[in-house]
């Protein structure tokens, strides 16, 4: 059994009918989906019962000119099974679309399930029209579904490291304006140290005196005495 999300395959952006109805039931049929049932007579077991694994093989209308092929993945009662099919409602605003177990009515006269009203998403519920069916054809229990495209599933990429704040980078990206180179942070200045005091005075000699002169020597006396 391959697994799409395992195996580094990758669904197709614009998935068909045709070859996920194929995959996930193993009826290998190839073509257009309203080729399927006339494709089935002599290969596989045809009939107007539902049965699990089966292919529901929708006959082409004005509307729908290829048909449409899809598989019963549940039988409710006698006139309502879930299907599993592809590119059948719009979702999100895209075609080409899986939905798994959706309700499909039979709401022929006869309970022959040759015509079916089938649940469409933008209304979530069941479409207004009712589509006609061929018919159903059944595995032959060689072919073994691939589920390529039933086991698929999306796959999450490691979680990435975040910031607090965006980068200058990432915002310019956003920005009609060039990324700014940011400023260079100077280092802020230490406080300057303050030069020691200068004790040329308190370490000064007194001078010799000059002459006998009585008054410069006490003149002297009292600048050195204001020093000591």
């Amino acid at each position: 059994m391959v697994n799409a999300a395992t195996s580094g395959q990758e669904l197709p952006a614009y998935l068909q009918c045709v070859p996920y109805a194929r995959d996930v039931t193993g009826i290998d049929i190839y073509g257009d989906a309203h080729t399927w049932w006339q494709q089935a007579a002599g290969r596989y077991e045809r009939g107007n019962t539902p049965r699990v694994g089966s292919v529901m093989a929708f006959a082409p209308t004005s509307k729908m000119t290829l048909g449409h092929v899809a598989a019963v993945a549940r039988v409710i009662d006698s006139r309502t099974v879930l299907l599993d099919h592809a590119n059948w409602s719009p979702i999100d605003g895209r075609r080409g679309q899986i939905e798994r177990n959706v309700r499909a009515v039979d709401v022929s006269p006869n309970n022959d399930w040759s015509q079916v009203r089938v649940w469409y998403h933008p209304l979530q519920a069941l479409g207004t029209t009712a589509w006609p069916v061929h018919g159903f054809i059944y595995p032959d229990g060689k072919a073994q579904p691939r589920q390529r495209f039933a086991q698929a599933q999306t796959q999450r990429s490691a979680p990435q490291p975040t910031r607090e704040e965006p980068s200058r980078a990432f915002l310019a990206a956003f920005s009609n304006t060039p990324e700014r180179a940011s400023p260079e942070r100077r280092a802020p200045r230490a406080a300057a140290s303050r030069p020691a005091p200068r004790l040329a005075y308190a370490t000064a000699r007194p001078l010799a005196p000059r002459g006998n002169n009585d008054r410069a020597d006490a003149v002297v006396e009292r600048a050195v005495a204001l020093y000591e």
